[in-house]
């Protein structure tokens, strides 16, 4: 079940991030160049490896934190985004 609900979040991650990136907020240009580039596939790819690494630590059983630590990652993208997103930034 917690590998479950860990790439459940990873979905909402991505998601949370093609929004962001999507939305034209004056604050993406302060972004680097790098994570700015069409495609954005250094920012994708970074998420892509935080999900693989905690869904193998998840599935090893000897890591439930990694589950918790996921779930704060996605708290704090979650957060992030809402106040991206609602223009409270």
């Amino acid at each position: 079940m917690p590998l479950f609900v860990v790439f459940i979040l990873g979905i909402a991650n991505f998601a949370m991030h093609k929004a962001v990136q999507e939305s034209g907020h004056p604050l993406l240009a302060y972004m680097p160049a790098l994570l700015r580039s069409p495609g954005n596939w250094f920012g994708y790819g970074f998420e892509f490896l935080l999900l693989t690494g905690s869904m193998l630590m998840v599935a090893e059983g000897e890591a439930f934190g990694w589950a918790w630590g996921y779930a704060a990652y996605s708290a704090m993208n979650g957060l992030s985004a809402w106040l991206i997103l609602s223009r409270r930034v």
